[in-house]
Order: structure tokens, then sequence, then C-alpha cells
């Protein structure tokens, strides 16, 4: 009998570094675990008014300056996750907004697949190659390099599904009261990890619900 996938839905911000620095996690996690999970895709706002909340927030502590120290220093231990230095202090995006509706007219033009490689092409292109990616004219070049339509991609804009996929996703991470990026949601929203989370933790959190029998009863 065939076993459907378990599903663990991952909700970030694509100007996240903790959402950049758990890319590696989440590729190590399809190459153990192949078909037995499916891991779906959304969004949340985290950064989506950045050019308020980093002066805000940061203004006691640097401002722009002292928050690229802050996002260099922390990925500083990961090698798989690199930073150029100039990003927040000499890129600094407005708003993570744009490039989740651009992502979201990629899954509604192509496929989850699609917008789940351009995720990965947005966020390099931004924590690698320090571009602005809240400017569309990027995003769409990028677009065009992977060699995928723009022209169609923007109908998708144009005609509303894309930003009413993105609102949906925002509602609901906003339902599930998810404090950040990234954020796991697993077995249908009874557990969630959020944050910094290791490695060895998703795995054997994940591992758990795969072996758990599905006649396993309530302890509540």
């Amino acid at each position: 009998m065939m076993v459907s996938p378990l599903v663990v839905d991952y909700y970030s911000d694509i100007l996240c570094v903790w959402a950049w620095i758990a890319q590696r996690r989440i590729d190590e996690l399809n190459k153990q675990l192949g078909n037995k999970i499916e891991l779906r895709y959304h969004y949340l706002d985290v950064f989506g008014d950045a050019v308020n909340k980093i002066p805000t927030q940061w203004h006691d502590r640097g401002g722009y300056d002292g928050f690229s120290t802050h996002v260099v220093e922390s990925a500083a231990i990961y090698e798989d996750a690199h930073i150029n230095s100039d990003i927040w202090s000499k890129t600094r995006p407005t708003s993570s907004a744009n490039p989740h509706l651009v992502l979201k007219a990629i899954e509604l033009t192509y496929s989850c697949k699609h917008s789940i490689e351009l995720a990965l092409k947005f966020r390099q292109a931004f924590f690698i190659e320090a571009k602005d990616i809240s400017n569309l004219d990027v995003l769409f070049a990028i677009i065009e390099q992977a060699g995928l339509d723009s022209v169609q991609v923007n109908q998708a804009l144009l005609d509303g599904r894309a930003i009413a996929g993105l609102m949906r996703n925002y509602q609901q991470a906003k339902a599930l009261a998810l404090k950040g990026s990234p954020s796991y949601i697993i077995d249908n929203g009874r557990q969630t990890l959020y944050g910094n989370v290791g490695y060895r933790v998703l795995l054997a959190n994940i591992e758990e619900q795969l072996t758990k029998p599905s006649s396993e009863a309530s302890w509540c």
C-alpha cells in the first residue's frame, strides 16, 4: 500500500538570515528522507516593512550598519551560508513582499517546484551577490535568466491572483500565531518548530512522526 508523505509546512521570509542558514538543513532533509516527506513552502511577513523596521529596531545599535554586522556574524559559523558584507549596509531592500509576491506568481504560472527553485535563486542573489531583491526589475531579470517567461509571470501579478495567494499565506501565519522565520509546522499544526533549529532536532521530530502508529491514542 502506498503511504502518503508526511507534510511539513515551511514558513519563511525571503530576507531572513536564519531561513538562509536553514537552506542547507532543508536540502539535507529532502536528501535523507526523499519521498517520505513533502515540504510545502509558504511565506510570512518579517521584513515586509524593512525600510522602517530596521532603522527603528536598530536605532540604538548602529542602524543598518549594526544590523548588517549582526547578520554577517550570525552566519559566520555556518560554512554553507555565505554572506556578502554589503547586505543591509549598502544593499538595503525596502520589503520582502515583492519577492514573496513574485514567487507566488511563479507558483501559479508554472509550479511549486519552479517557485522553490526561484526562491533559492532570489536568496542567493541577495545574500551572496548583494542584489536588491525588493526591486522588481532585479527579480524579473533573475526570472529571465532562469528561462521563465516574465510576461506570463507578470500576468499573475496584474490579475490579482499572486497577491491573493500571498495574503492567504500571511493570514495563515497569523492564524497559526507563528513567531517568525523560519517556522516548521508538523502533524497538521500539532507541532511547531521555530527559529534556528538544528538539523538533528528537525530530523528527530520528523522521524518520530514518520514512525508513530496512525492508530496511536491521544493522551489528552
